[in-house]
């Protein structure tokens, strides 16, 4: 993607994503984002008008004010040594030389010494972040929110994939069973989640439960949750992924299985996908976010954050799908990026313990 590509897309996305975007760009003293602008970025994206109606749209917004473009685009790293941390996985050599590509780049980019950590599990990031070995990591949405609440670091980038900042936790049944109509519905029933830290396959749904007061959780650990979990469905297993989770539906060994919105078309084949139906859709999951230490100053985070950005350009681009398949990196925070999501996580009790456990696989 050249430059000048980069910033009609950036500019799209911070219309078409406006939820996510507009509260880190837009003012409140200053004139809000007119309707027809937005109106202009549907079209856009849409190729019913050129890069150049749109451009010209785009330096109406910042000649108004309404968008604020930063003017310290030159800030240089105040530190000579950044350590980076990667998303655990127990196959840290089939990543180490992707993540050793980009600390390559960035310190090119930021003219300062990068370390990559690659670690088995999230305690060894959480722990880093908590007492400074590790200045800033990428990472799954829930474990960026308990070091979030754990340390104060912040969430600077959100990963963009297949066009998307999040995906949809949705409730699966099998097309011949028509009893199931809702989230609430699957109470008393066979239930298959996909593990107890998945997003979509538990967090999400049984987060929902809880903070709807469908479900309630009679204490403070994770004891406490497994109970309310025994109290609530016929039965409950997890399943292990995405897969075991809708085979299980297949093979009527349970009335319900949650997971993305996406599964069944990745993971089974077309005459299994017509032998499911979608019973709801519960809400976002947000995608993966880069982390950076609470400690780490304005100027460094900047400049951090601009040589990450850079990874959109097609010159680099290569770099960042390599590492996890993201197509981009957007800005954000942890509050706009995460939201709602770290509520439902802190109504499960003790999961906080099992996300600093857990190991990517």
């Amino acid at each position: 993607m050249k430059k000048s590509t980069l910033a009609i897309t950036t500019f799209a996305m911070l219309l078409t994503f406006s939820v996510v975007f507009l509260p880190l760009v837009v003012s409140a003293e200053k004139p809000p984002v007119p309707s027809w602008i937005k109106g202009v970025a549907g079209f856009w994206s849409s190729n019913k008008i050129s890069d150049n109606e749109f451009v010209n749209a785009m330096e109406f917004l910042i000649n108004s004010g309404a968008i604020k473009v930063a003017k310290n685009s030159l800030v240089s790293p105040d530190i000579e040594k950044l350590t980076i941390g990667f998303i655990p996985t127990e196959k840290a050599e089939e990543l180490s030389p992707k993540a050793t590509e980009l600390e390559k780049y960035l310190e090119k980019e930021l003219g300062i010494d990068i370390e990559v950590v690659v670690p088995t599990d999230y305690e060894i990031l959480v722990e880093g972040m908590r007492f400074g070995h590790i200045d800033a990591a990428f990472m799954d949405t829930g474990p960026a929110w308990i070091v979030h609440k754990m340390t104060g670091a912040e969430a600077v980038l959100s990963e963009v994939v297949k066009g998307q900042v999040s995906y949809q936790a949705t409730v699966w049944a099998r097309a011949d069973n028509t009893s199931i109509k809702t989230l609430e519905d699957t109470l008393g029933k066979r239930v298959a989640f996909t593990s107890i830290t998945g997003s979509s396959g538990f967090v999400r749904p049984m987060g929902t439960l809880v903070t709807d007061g469908k479900i309630k959780v009679n204490g403070d650990d994770i004891v406490a949750l497994e109970a309310a979990l025994a109290n609530s469905f016929k039965s409950y297993t997890f399943a292990g992924g995405y897969k075991a989770a809708l085979e299980l539906l297949l093979n009527n060994n349970v009335d319900a299985a949650f997971g993305s919105d996406i599964a069944p078309q990745q993971y089974l084949e077309p005459a299994d996908q017509t032998k499911l139906r979608i019973v709801e859709k519960i809400g976002p999951i947000p995608s993966h976010v880069f982390m950076v230490s609470s400690d780490m100053s304005e100027n460094t985070k900047n400049a951090l954050v601009d040589a990450m950005i850079k990874l959109n350009y097609e010159e680099n681009n290569q770099i960042l799908k390599n590492i996890y398949g993201a197509e981009a990196l957007l800005p954000t925070t942890t509050k706009m990026h995460i939201g709602d999501f770290g509520t439902y996580i802190d109504a499960l009790t003790g999961l906080d313990k099992k996300f600093i456990e857990k190991k990517s696989t």
